[in-house]
């Protein structure tokens, strides 16, 4: 479906980030500590203890971005509020890590991911961009934390997970690196210091040059201790949504869109080819021209592996698009642009009750009536609205 719509308004674009926040606002504030994590379509909450790290970040994620958007002292009572639940509960001030879960109050999985910290530091940028500047303190914290505990200097990338002794195991993967990246870029927007922008560009070559020309065109997940490619991991296991098996669509486009931002910070002459590469890519191979929409992974000769649509690989693909749109002037890209968010709207927004719909068949029907749950937060979503906004800043209406 064609809608009557110009994507590219800024009109558009905020009042859809306001669409989504109002699905959480009047729900999503647990009066007890943090946020309630899982809704059903229609808002009502379903395990109201439950509590990871992810989602607890991200949720302090979008009320920061909302606060500096609209200039709203509700909404940066809402950080102040998810920073308390983070610093109290998430964060064991012995070990210096980060429970990954936590139900009912009580921690039930220490382990720490380097991923997990990512959302931490991300978390507390944002925190301090939005005017709370006891965070630029606990930016720090956390950055010398990964650096202490999972920074490799002979490989110039991140490792992965760590027992709550700090026992590091022999997984690596890119997707630690990359939201690793995404915090990092955010943590020198918000202090200035070079030191974050220097790893975050150190990291971004290791894994989309020298990491991605281990197999092609295609960026792998998965690695050994050696960050040699690991093919196998995973293989044939959906269950873990964190860590699936394959090429992953939305992660080429993430990472084509990481670059770019890179470029508005500190420009390097490779980054533009590999992103249009990176982007291209995903395009070619994730697109699904019988029923629209990107899907989730293919395997490195093309083939599609798993065709379900998820929400997140729909946004950051847009917000990609748009950059790429911006940065060459190709209209192919607001081409992207338009036709994802033609099918974005269609099949993922839910126009009654707001935000987005988690995951969709191939053919684009809802799997059950669970919204958000886990790490789902739309934090994807409403941040790909903020960095469309960052290209079309002076865009007139009408």
């Amino acid at each position: 479906m064609n809608y009557p719509i110009d994507f590219r308004s800024r009109d558009f674009l905020l009042q859809h980030i306001r669409h989504i926040l109002s699905f959480y606002d009047d729900r999503g504030l647990d009066p007890s500590g943090g946020f309630f994590h899982c809704f059903m379509n229609n808002g009502d909450v379903f395990n109201p203890g439950l509590r990871t790290l992810v989602a607890s970040c991200r949720f302090v994620f979008n009320y920061a971005m909302a606060a500096r958007q609209f200039d709203s002292q509700r909404y940066k009572e809402y950080v102040l509020h998810g920073l308390r639940y983070l610093r109290s509960v998430h964060r064991n001030p012995d070990a210096g890590g980060y429970a990954w879960k936590i139900s009912d109050g009580r921690v039930v999985d220490a382990t720490n991911h380097c991923y997990g910290l990512a959302f931490v530091m991300l978390a507390y940028a944002c925190s301090m961009k939005a005017g709370i500047a006891e965070a630029r303190g606990w930016i720090y914290e956390t950055f010398d934390l990964m650096e202490t505990r999972f920074w490799s200097e002979k490989f110039g990338l991140y490792a992965c997970e760590a027992d709550s002794n700090w026992k590091v195991g022999a997984y690596r993967g890119q997707n630690d690196n990359m939201h690793a990246c995404e915090a990092l870029i955010c943590a020198f927007e918000a202090t200035g210091d070079d030191v974050f922008l220097d790893r975050a560009a150190r990291l971004a070559a290791n894994m989309t040059v020298r990491q991605r020309a281990k197999t092609g065109v295609h960026l792998w997940e998965h690695y050994t201790s050696d960050w040699e490619p690991d093919l196998d991991y995973n293989r044939n296991d959906r269950s873990n949504s964190i860590r699936p098996w394959g090429v992953q669509t939305g992660h080429q486009a993430e990472w084509a869109k990481l670059l770019l931002i890179l470029d508005r910070h500190r420009p390097e002459a490779w980054r533009l080819g590999c992103a249009i590469e990176m982007f291209d890519s995903a395009m070619k191979f994730g697109w699904d021209h019988e029923f629209g929409g990107l899907i989730y992974g293919y395997d490195l000769a093309g083939n599609p592996y798993d065709q379900d649509k998820y929400f997140w690989v729909q946004a950051e693909s847009i917000a990609a698009s748009a950059l790429l749109a911006d940065r060459t002037g190709c209209e192919v890209y607001w081409n992207w642009y338009n036709s994802l968010w033609n099918y974005s709207f269609t099949y993922f927004v839910d126009h009654t009750y707001g935000a987005w719909y988690r995951v969709l068949t191939r053919s684009n029907l809802r799997y059950d009536e669970r919204k958000s749950y886990s790490n789902k937060a739309d934090y994807h979503t409403m941040g790909a609205c903020y960095e469309v906004l960052n290209v079309i800043p002076g865009r007139v209406e009408g």
